[in-house]
């Protein structure tokens, strides 16, 4: 039977650059958008069908805002679960599903997760507070993250020896040990409520060495095929374990004796698919309304080699948002320009992304870095 999904609200909570690309491709089938954001002055907010200013972790507001939408969703993961839990209760569909965005809120039970399903991940030890971190100074080198509420960067420590241990969290976190990885991947995967299921190519990214936020991406990874379809397994497992409806994002590390670990996953469109606008034959954005609106599922295979730039705002300038170097790369051949509607910048602050498209994949790293010396976000 013909289903009708332009008679479903769609819900998002957030209405950041996230929100905005996925009201991008929304628009093309007709399908409303309502946006719940803490901002008054959101990417989102201009866009959207029906904006509400409210915050995101309040059960009353989130819950308000859930009544009047037929799928709710999010694009960002903090977020007030057990409001969303109730709407589920009530009659409402939620993807991904509040179970799993809590357990995802949470490293600690997201590791641990991994771990009792076998999933191979990094070895890592939960610890209650910075005293019992300092007890497990033996596990060194490590990486300690906060639980809950770290994000883009956020709440991560690396602590190489007992010099770090300083920088240790006093609240519920988790020692993981530091991986020598040779490359970083991420796959993204998607899954809708008919249970059909796909996965993207892997991309390689490369990380700001003092932001922690993705620099450059490149697509498609270069990797061997054995190692891209194990990658490519690993993020299957993932989703199939998880039972989740929606996007799924997940990163993962390729270790110098070509072992795959999970790292962290995000369950939402993601800065590792951003290039999938341009490249590949189904935007991650499209995909994560397909899947929740239980649609089927687009084509995920690369169209042409791609690179992607993030845009950040430079070190030093916060204020009204000026771009240098935007008209020259505006000229240049594969090049697309995504800006995301916020007008104040400061550092580091994710302003836009830029794709490269180019089949010479040596011509295409060369490109990518040009454009992240001609494009500068000032104030």
């Amino acid at each position: 039977m013909q289903k009708n999904y332009q008679q479903k609200v769609l819900g998002i909570l957030g209405g950041g650059q996230l929100g905005r690309m996925v009201i991008q491709s929304a628009i093309n089938y007709n399908i409303d958008i309502h946006i719940l954001d803490p901002d008054g002055n959101a990417p989102c907010k201009a866009i959207a069908h029906q904006f509400t200013q409210g915050s995101l972790t309040d059960f009353e507001t989130v819950y308000a805002f859930g009544k009047n939408c037929d799928v709710i969703t999010i694009e960002i993961e903090s977020v007030n679960t057990d409001a969303l839990q109730k709407l589920v209760d009530e009659g409402k569909e939620v993807y991904p599903q509040p179970h799993l965005i809590k357990l995802i809120q949470d490293k600690r039970a997201q590791k641990q997760f991994y771990k009792d399903k076998q999933i191979p991940t990094a070895d890592f030890i939960l610890t209650a507070d910075k005293k019992e971190v300092l007890e497990n100074a033996d596990f060194l080198p490590a990486v300690n993250k906060l639980g809950k509420d770290g994000y883009d960067g956020r709440g991560v420590q690396i602590l190489r020896d007992a010099s770090d241990l300083g920088k240790a969290f006093e609240a519920p976190s988790l020692l993981e040990k530091l991986i020598d990885f040779d490359k970083e991947l991420a796959v993204i995967v998607a899954r809708n409520k008919r249970g059909d299921l796909i996965a993207y190519p892997s991309v390689e990214c490369a990380f700001h060495p003092t932001a922690n936020l993705v620099e450059f991406l490149f697509a498609p990874a270069n990797v061997s095929q054995e190692i891209e379809e194990k990658a490519k397994k690993i993020a299957i497992e993932v989703i199939e374990s998880l039972g989740l409806i929606g996007i799924l994002a997940v990163e993962l590390f390729v270790t110098k004796d070509g072992e795959i670990l999970v790292n962290e996953i995000a369950p939402r469109p993601h800065n590792s698919g951003h290039h999938t606008i341009e490249a590949n034959f189904t935007s991650q954005f499209e995909q994560h309304l397909r899947a929740v609106m239980d649609m089927p599922l687009g084509n995920p295979d690369l169209r042409i080699p791609a690179a992607m730039v993030n845009l950040l705002g430079e070190e030093g300038y916060t204020g009204e948002a000026l771009v240098e170097g935007l008209d020259e790369a505006m000229a240049a051949k594969g090049v697309y320009v995504h800006l995301y509607g916020k007008k104040i910048t400061k550092p580091f602050r994710k302003m836009g992304h830029v794709t490269i498209l180019d089949e010479n994949l040596d011509q295409l790293k060369s490109r990518a870095l040009q454009i992240k010396e001609l494009i500068k976000i000032k104030a």
